[in-house]
C-alpha cells in the first residue's frame, strides 16, 4: 500500500511514519510537508536513511491543488496530520490557521473525491469540544457537542466538519481521531513538555501560565500512533474515535515532575500572565475505541516522561538548531511575570 502523509516532518506525523513503515514492511510513504518553522530537516534525513526508497519526501503546500491532485492519484490512503497547532500563535494571528487547517483540508478532500474516493484519515484534537470544569468527573467523548474556544480549535473544528460532510455528501471513506495532548520524541520545543525539558537542561526559567491549574490529558505519541493504525485498518468508515492517555496533570505538576527528574530547583518555575481564553481542563473518555477496537494507552505518564527526557538529553543536535523560535515564545511570556512561585 502507498500512503500520502501530510505534515510527516512534524511531531506526530514523523512518529507515525516511523511506526507505520517499521510495522508494514511492504508499504511506502510519501511525506508532504511545507517545512515551516516547526519542521526539522534532520527528521527527513533520518527517515531517508532508515527507510530508503520506501520513503519519499516532497516539500509543498496542502493548499496547492495541482500538487495535491497529482500526489493523491498515486496513493491508496491519505493520513492528514498537517496543521498549524500552536494556540498562542492562533491568538496572535488566526489567518494562517484558517488557511492551513480549513482550506488545506478542503483541498485534500477534493483531490480524494475526484480521484475515486480515496481512503482518508483525519487527525484532530480534543480542543474542538471546548473545555471542562476543573475537579469534575466529566470527559469528552464522540457525542460531545463542538464548542471551540480558540482560533486554533475553531479551525480544527471546521476541518472536522468538512471531513464529515464529505462522507455524508460524497460517500468519501473517512475516519477521524480526536486526540488529547501528545508528547514524546521529535516534538518541537514550543509545546510545554519539550519546552520545559530543553530550557531546564540549559538551566533556564520555564513559564507557567497563571496559577498553573489548567489540566490536560497527556498521551504518549507511540500510543497515539497505535490508535491511528487500528482506526485506519479496523475502524468503521464515517466514524470518529476519541483517543486519550488517562494521564491528567495540571501545568504545575508537569513543571515540577520534569524539574525533579532533571534535578533542577523549583525556583526555575516562574508563573506568568495567563493566556487569553485559557481552557481550564481537557480530558477524554476513550471507551469507544477501547470497546470496538481493543485499544488502550499502554505507556504511563511517568514512563513516557522518563523516555522523553532521555531522548532530548541524547538528541541535542536535533532540537538545538530549531529552538530559537521556542525560546522567543518562552521569553515573551517570562516578560509578563506577575508572580514567582
Amino acid at each position: 500500500m502507498k500512503l500520502l502523509v501530510t505534515g510527516g516532518s512534524g511531531f506526530i506525523g514523523s512518529n507515525f511514519i516511523s511506526y507505520w513503515l517499521e510495522k508494514y514492511t511492504r508499504d511506502t510513504v510519501i511525506n508532504l510537508d511545507l517545512m515551516t518553522y516547526a519542521a526539522n530537516p534532520l527528521t527527513v534525513k533520518y527517515h531517508q536513511k532508515l527507510f530508503g526508497e520506501r520513503y519519499h519526501f516532497i516539500q509543498g503546500d496542502i493548499c496547492n491543488f495541482n500538487l495535491i491532485n497529482d500526489l493523491v492519484k498515486e496513493v491508496d490512503l491519505i493520513v492528514h496530520f498537517a496543521a498549524e497547532s500552536h494556540v498562542d500563535k492562533s491568538v496572535e494571528n488566526s489567518s494562517i490557521f484558517v488557511r492551513t487547517n480549513v482550506l488545506g483540508t478542503h483541498t485534500l478532500l477534493e483531490a480524494a473525491r475526484i480521484n475515486g474516493n480515496k481512503r482518508f484519515h483525519h487527525i484532530s484534537t480534543d480542543e474542538v469540544f471546548g473545555t471542562l470544569e476543573l475537579n469534575s468527573e466529566a470527559k469528552f467523548d464522540e457525542s460531545t457537542p463542538y464548542n471551540p474556544r480558540s482560533p486554533y480549535a475553531a479551525s480544527k473544528a471546521g476541518s472536522d466538519h468538512l471531513v464529515k460532510a464529505y462522507f455524508e455528501t460524497y460517500g468519501l471513506p473517512i475516519t477521524i481521531t480526536n486526540c488529547s495532548n501528545n508528547y514524546g520524541p521529535f516534538q518541537f520545543p514550543e509545546k510545554v513538555i519539550p519546552l520545559y525539558i530543553t530550557r531546564l537542561l540549559n538551566n533556564k526559567k520555564i513559564p507557567v501560565y497563571g496559577k498553573g491549574l489548567a489540566v490536560r490529558d497527556y498521551l504518549f505519541v507511540l500510543d497515539h500512533c497505535k490508535a491511528i493504525d487500528l482506526v485506519i485498518t479496523k475502524g468503521k468508515i464515517g466514524e470518529s474515535y476519541c483517543v486519550g492517555g488517562d494521564s491528567e496533570r495540571n501545568t504545575n505538576q508537569v513543571a515540577e515532575i520534569i524539574a525533579a527528574k532533571l534535578n533542577k530547583p523549583y525556583e526555575l518555575i516562574v508563573h506568568t500572565a495567563d493566556r487569553p481564553g485559557h481552557d481550564p481542563r481537557y480530558a477524554i473518555n476513550h471507551a469507544k475505541i477501547t470497546r470496538e477496537l481493543g485499544w488502550n494507552p499502554t505507556i504511563s505518564f511517568e514512563d513516557g516522561i522518563d523516555f522523553t527526557i532521555e531522548w532530548y538529553k541524547n538528541n541535542e543536535s536535533w532540537w538545538k538548531p530549531i529552538s530559537s523560535k521556542a525560546e522567543e515564545i518562552a521569553e515573551k511570556y517570562l516578560q509578563s511575570v506577575n508572580k514567582k512561585s
